[in-house]
Formats: structure tokens, C-alpha cells, sequence
């Protein structure tokens, strides 16, 4: 190890037994780390990025995980630690965040709680010294109230609140490395933007040094100095972030930088990891004057829903003596949706997108307005005619894991709603149909019998997607479909909700917090904020002129590499 280097790891391999064979999750990787820097170890899911953080923590089963290499920390062989000696490191001198808060918190505790506990296990202050840390952390991590968050529960604050709580208490005992596992997945573009600029913030503060792994190169870009790109267990590109920017030499690297939508032309497929792999790069642009004429043609029908003066209250009350507090969820909202559109509903967290699309569902009724569906109000249907109407209008829900049961095959779950409303007249016409669906969104035949845990998070969305169609549905919510899966995943799946599109006739109501995504399907686009609408418009348009200042800040949020 030379001066400069904090951490160093050489020719790590780590493997996994299998059904009788050894599989390699790792293989023969080396890189390092040097004090006061950020490296970032970037690349799809399955590429081995969480396995060496994990080994480098000491965290990974030595019973199953066969290891071999090197990992150097401070001229100490971190491998060769037991458990018991491996605890002075990590916490004090290795922490990690993990990638999803909710799941790391303890939901019984109190997030200051949390954090004292953290503090006083690894030092020798007291509870009223941990106390006042922990309020320290949160207003260095830039957490609102401090002191009424430190008695909050998880699940009372938001999700970029939690990852705050969670990089509180990793700094808390001012570890040498932070190890930030996917720490912005799923988060708002703003939210994401903060918390890159937070981990900078501390990093130039504290002098700490940074490994930050993601599945999004464009991420990255503004806060890595380092970039090693990991495909299928293997480091295929490791320079410096201004390099693999200006002048990346891999195939798969130009993939990464390549498979988010386009910022500035309209392309009509995404091109994937699969199609950079096999030189057949997507390039087509769907030409203006027949974008024009389509949405002439679209615009011209009778609409197939219709939002007047929507509003959705909620009374929120946070203890027994407290007072209850309104807060308008949804605020006179009215909008049109045309058969055969998509519409782009986007905007933070909090800003009544999902409440909207529930309504919209009927599965929370709304105050004041009126919902038409094909000339039809469905605010006042009975139980019967809502289960008629549910045919009609189907939604994809962001994790396709919890909307799964874990208990039905694949094939079940596709058959299940087609039982429900009664399509198709015996078991053999449904399970035809449901191979069908299968293949239509990638699947193989062979997977009917299987169960969601044993597919990939992409898969599962695709088995999401086919549950959904079974029941040939007019009208499609996606909500936040996408904004779980790898850059990649995501490309082939908004290609599938397309073709998908095209082929059978839906109209989708897209919900994402990301305008990238949206700009990309969307042929109308509805901007909300704080329950209002705050601009709406053409996609394109709205994209190259907003007019907005919180429509501006939304764009300016989008990673756009260097």
C-alpha cells in the first residue's frame, strides 16, 4: 500500500455454492481506495457490487461464501480477521448505508433512539452525551426539527428523511470509509440531487473517504473522482470519473451511459445493455411533424377520462392530545386522457400523484369534483359496479414483489384476476392465455410453475405487467413501475409498456418522480406540486420551455453526467 491509499484489494474472488457447482459472484477483482476520496463501483444488479462491499465489511457467511484475494485496510488483512477482532472496525473505522432505510430501521424505535444506540455501543459516552451528538448529526445532515425527529418513528417521516437518519448514524462514530450501498434508489430526482451533495458536503468536511455504489453512471458523475464499472463479477473498466465520462473504452461502459431516455431527442425504442453488447445500437427518432400529426389524430377523439376540480383531504393527527391537521392531498385538479395516450403525471413525494391515481381507482373516494370514465361518473358506483369497472382500469404498482403473492406460481398469479371477472370459459383457455402473456413480456414458458422469489426484480415487473393485461383493461396506471430497476431493466421495460401499447390498444397514466422517464413515454405531461397542478402541456414542450420554476428545478435535477 502506498501513503495515500486507505484501502486496497487485490485479486478478490468470491464464490457461492449452488446446487452442487460453485457459482462466482466475484471475479479476480482489484481496485483502491485513497484517503479524502470517492470511488464509485458502478453497474447492473447481479454485477458483483454489493458482494465486495459486504466482503469488505466482513459481512458475507464464511460458512457458504468461498473468498480468496486480498483486502487491505491500513497494511491490516481484513480477511483474515475473526468476527470478534473484525468489530473494532466496522462502525468505528468501515460504516455503510444501506439501500433501503425502511428496512434498516428498526420500526418499534424512535430515530434518535436508534442513533444513541449506535453511539454508545461503540463509544464510552454517556446517554446524555449521545443525546446531544445524535442532535448534532441530524442538523449536520441537514434533517428539518431536529429534536422533533429524534422522537419520530420511520415510518412518520419521509424516505429522504430516513436515508438523513441513516448517514447520521454511519457518520456518527467518524469511520475513515462510508460504503453507500444504492443510498438515492427510489428517491425523488431533488431528493437524490440533496443527498449526493450531502455525502460531498460531509466527505469534504470529515476528509472520509467514499465507496458509493450504483447501477446509474450519470449519477455518479458529480460525485466520484474514481470509477470502477462491474460486469458479471468483473472490473471491465476502472479510471479516473473525468475519463470514463469524456472517453470511455468499454462497450458495456458506453451502454451504461447510453440506456437512460434522451434528454434531447425523442427516440422510439430505448436502446438496452443487450443492444450496445451486440453492436445494434437504437438510434431512430420519431420525426416531429409525425409526433404532431399523431397527437392531431389523438386529440380529436371524445376523451376516455375525465378529472373536474378534484380534491382528496386527509386529517393527520399525531398523537392522543395533539390537534388534527387538513392536509389537501389532492387540490382542484382537472385534466383530460385520450384513448390510446400516455400522460405524464410527475412530481415529488408528497405532491399527490398515487393519491390521484387511487382515486382514479376508486380505492379512496374523493371530497369534491367529479371522475368520468367514457362519459360514465365512477364516484358514486356500487361495490358490483366498481368490480366491473376494475376490469377496465388496472394499475402496475412500483415493487412488483409486494404486489405478488408469494404463495401463487406465476401462472396462478397471471390466471387469478382473469377467474375473478370471469373471462375465458375453462382452465385450459386461461392457462393458454397466460403462456401467451408470458411470452408477450419476455418470459419462458418454463417459469408458469415457479414463484416470484426465484426471479429477478426486472422479471417480477414483467410478471406485474401480465397479471395486469390478463384482464384486457382500456386504461393503465403505472405507478412508479420503474423507478426501483437498473438503468437497463428499465430500458426493456418501457420498451415492453410500449410495444404493449401499440399492440393492445392501452392508455396509460404514467406516475414517476423522474421527467427523464416520463418526457420519454409521455405525450401529454402533468407537473403537480403540493396537490396542484403547477404546469401542464405538451411533453416536449414543457421539457424545452418550462415555465415553472419547480418544473425547472425538476429538470435541473436529472443526473446528465459530465
Amino acid at each position: 500500500m502506498t501513503q495515500s491509499e486507505l484501502l486496497t484489494v487485490s485479486n478478490l474472488s468470491i464464490g457461492f455454492a449452488q446446487e452442487g457447482k460453485q457459482v462466482m459472484a466475484v471475479k479476480d477483482i482489484s481496485f483502491s481506495l485513497n484517503k479524502n476520496e470517492v470511488l464509485a463501483i458502478v453497474g447492473e444488479s447481479g454485477s458483483g457490487k454489493s458482494v465486495t462491499s459486504l466482503a469488505i465489511l466482513g459481512l458475507l457467511d464464511r460458512q457458504r461464501a468461498q473468498i480468496s484475494g486480498e483486502i487491505l485496510y491500513n497494511d491490516s488483512s481484513l480477511l483474515q480477521l475473526n468476527e470478534k477482532d473484525f468489530r473494532q472496525y466496522r462502525g468505528n473505522e468501515i460504516c455503510m448505508i444501506f439501500q433501503e432505510p425502511m428496512s434498516s430501521l428498526n420500526p418499534s424505535l424512535s430515530c434518535g433512539f436508534q442513533v444513541v444506540e449506535i453511539i454508545r455501543q461503540h463509544t464510552a459516552l454517556s446517554k446524555k452525551e449521545a443525546t446531544a451528538l445524535t442532535l448534532s448529526l441530524f442538523q449536520k445532515v441537514k434533517l428539518p426539527r431536529p429534536k422533533a425527529l429524534f422522537d419520530a418513528y420511520p415510518h412518520q417521516i419521509s424516505g429522504g428523511q430516513k436515508q438523513r437518519v441513516m448517514i447520521a448514524m454511519a457518520i456518527a462514530c467518524k469511520p475513515k470509509i462510508l460504503i453507500a450501498d444504492e443510498p438515492t434508489t427510489a428517491l425523488d430526482v431533488t431528493v437524490q440531487k440533496e443527498i449526493l451533495l450531502l455525502l460531498k458536503e460531509l466527505q469534504e468536511e470529515t476528509q472520509m473517504s467514499i465507496i458509493f455504489i450504483s447501477h446509474d453512471l450519470s449519477l455518479v458523475s458529480k460525485i466520484a473522482d474514481k470509477v470502477a464499472v462491474m460486469y458479471k463479477g468483473k472490473i471491465v473498466e476502472y479510471a479516473s470519473a473525468k475519463a470514463i465520462f469524456t472517453y470511455p473504452q468499454n462497450t458495456y461502459t458506453k451502454a451504461l451511459l447510453n440506456a437512460r431516455p434522451s434528454l434531447d431527442n425523442r427516440l422510439t425504442e430505448l436502446p438496452t445493455i443487450a443492444d450496445f453488447l451486440e453492436n445494434k445500437p437504437k438510434t431512430a427518432i420519431e420525426v416531429p411533424q409525425e409526433r404532431h400529426k399523431r397527437l392531431e389524430e389523438l386529440y380529436a377523439q371524445a376523451p376516455l377520462l375525465e378529472i373536474k376540480n378534484v380534491a382528496k383531504t386527509y386529517v393527520s393527527k399525531t398523537g392522543i392530545f395533539s390537534k388534527s391537521r387538513e392536509v389537501k392531498a389532492v387540490n382542484d385538479v382537472s385534466f383530460s386522457l385520450y384513448p390510446g395516450e400516455t400522460l405524464g403525471l410527475v412530481g415529488e413525494s408528497g405532491c399527490g400523484k398515487s393519491t390521484l391515481g387511487n382515486a382514479i381507482l376508486q380505492l379512496a373516494p374523493i371530497q369534491e369534483g367529479s371522475i368520468l370514465f367514457k362519459g360514465e361518473e365512477i364516484t358514486s358506483l356500487s361495490r358490483r359496479q366498481l368490480r366491473a369497472l376494475r376490469k377496465d382500469i388496472q394499475i402496475i404498482f412500483q415493487d412488483p414483489y409486494a404486489s405478488l403473492n408469494p404463495r401463487l406460481t406465476v401462472g396462478q398469479a397471471i390466471i387469478e384476476p382473469m377467474q375473478v371477472h370471469k373471462l375465458y370459459t375453462s382452465k385450459r383457455e386461461r392457462k393458454e392465455r397466460a403462456l401467451y402473456l408470458m411470452h408477450r413480456v419476455g418470459l419462458e414458458p418454463e417459469h408458469f410453475n415457479r414463484y416470484p422469489h426465484e426471479f429477478s426484480g426486472g422479471q417480477r415487473q414483467r410478471i406485474g405487467i401480465a397479471r395486469t393485461i390478463a384482464v384486457e383493461p382500456q386504461l393503465i396506471i403505472c405507478d412508479e413501475s420503474v423507478s426501483a430497476l437498473d438503468i437497463s431493466v428499465q430500458a426493456q421495460v418501457l420498451n415492453l409498456l410500449n410495444e404493449l401499447k401499440k399492440d393492445f390498444g392501452f392508455t396509460y397514466i404514467f406516475i414517476s418522480h423522474d421527467l427523464a422517464v416520463v418526457k420519454y413515454m409521455a405525450d401529454q405531461l402533468v407537473v403537480m406540486q403540493n396537490g396542484r397542478i403547477e404546469e401542464i402541456g405538451e411533453a416536449d414542450t414543457i421539457y424545452s420551455n418550462p415555465n415553472s420554476d419547480y418544473t425547472k428545478n425538476l429538470i435541473d435535477a436529472i443526473p446528465k453526467g459530465i
